[in-house]
């Protein structure tokens, strides 16, 4: 099937799924997307300066886009774009453009219907056009944070963990700070406090990497009244690299973290908010649950999934609920999206 048939089979199944075309701006505001997106796309943006000296960028990104779009436009909240990509890699051979399909629904009302919604349709489309061998990976980037947050440990540690989650390198940094209890030095601590009291005379509703200066002050003002001392660090960092290990099939996942609850003392109702992984046992599929996995993209904050034929992947996405209120949205906005990767469709 040529690759221009392939996107008519696939754009025909989201349109008979109810998915309404949405055709996101090509050219965006670079600095728009780093202040309220966070550090994601930084290295990563293809930039150049208007006239006026505004810096803009090649969309790095269809879900952000079509965010913006959604914001500025009102436009349907159940869309499917297809588009380009534009983003640079450090990897040789890597291509700057990435051609994509994909769904999202917006403001999402059901979280556990509109998840599912979401992978059955992506699922139906590579049905659709003869995928072989279909098999899902599933994570829930929101089981790490109860886990966190059911941990007894300082308040800064909480924030650091969750916050820099999806950062894997530095994230393992951390956790060879917390088993040794190193926290800041007192210089940075002096500083950063420092500029906590210049923060509050600021315009606390502007938003910087993603948070309004007020909620930076919050956070902040926790870490500040957090006790220091903190000696149960080698016992957290063992539990929490425990949690990162679980790697099974969905059929067994209610028996591994309820194990793993049981073993390492804590309450066996803190998994409890993962209904959408387990809805996914009506596909009928190969799925494999892995806790370490969908850390790679920073405004993720529910379920993450990737969709393989065979090896090679071919679909990816997830439910990020704080992305449009980084965006500018007055609240909080469920939502949950994928994209087909369709150079590796037509390699198959």
């Amino acid at each position: 099937m040529k690759s221009k048939k392939l996107s008519e089979v696939i754009i025909k199944t989201f349109k008979s799924n109810g998915f309404v075309l949405s055709e996101p701006d090509v050219l965006l505001d670079s600095d728009y997307i780093i202040e309220r997106s966070g550090e994601k796309f930084r290295n990563s943006m293809l930039t150049f300066d208007r006239e006026d000296g505004k810096t803009m960028c090649l969309r790095p990104d269809l879900t952000v886009a079509s965010c913006i779009s959604f914001l500025q436009k009102k436009t349907s909240s159940k869309i499917y774009y297809s588009g380009q990509a534009y983003r640079r890699s450090g990897g040789k051979g890597t291509n700057f453009i990435n051609d994509q399909l994909g769904i999202e629904i917006l403001g999402s009302k059901n979280l556990i219907k509109d998840d599912f919604k979401v992978i059955s349709t992506i699922l139906n489309s590579a049905k659709k056009i003869k995928m072989k061998k279909i098999k899902i990976k599933v994570s829930d980037i929101g089981l790490f944070k109860s886990l966190i947050n059911a941990l007894e440990m300082p308040e800064r540690w909480k924030l650091r963990l969750i916050r820099h989650f999806w950062r894997p390198d530095y994230f393992e940094d951390l956790l060879k700070r917390l088993e040794k209890n190193t926290d800041i030095d007192a210089v940075t601590y002096d500083a950063d406090k420092k500029r906590f009291y210049e923060m509050k005379k600021f315009d606390q509703n502007k938003v910087i990497a993603g948070r309004s200066i007020s909620e930076i002050l919050k956070r902040f003002d926790k870490k500040i009244k957090d006790p220091r001392s903190f000696a149960d660090g080698k016992k957290i960092v063992k539990i929490i690299k425990a949690f990162l290990k679980i790697n099974c099939k969905l059929s067994k996942l209610d028996d591994e973290l309820l194990n793993f609850a049981k073993k390492n003392k804590l309450k066996i109702n803190i998994f409890k908010n993962f209904k959408s992984i387990q809805n996914l046992k009506k596909l009928n599929l190969d799925v494999n649950f892995v806790t370490n996995f969908g850390r790679d993209v920073e405004y993720y904050t529910g379920i993450v999934f990737e969709v393989f034929s065979g090896t090679k992947e071919i679909a990816s996405g997830g439910r990020y609920d704080d992305l449009l209120k980084s965006l500018g949205a007055k609240k909080s906005t469920p939502a949950v999206g994928a994209a087909i990767n369709l150079k590796n469709i037509w390699k198959i």
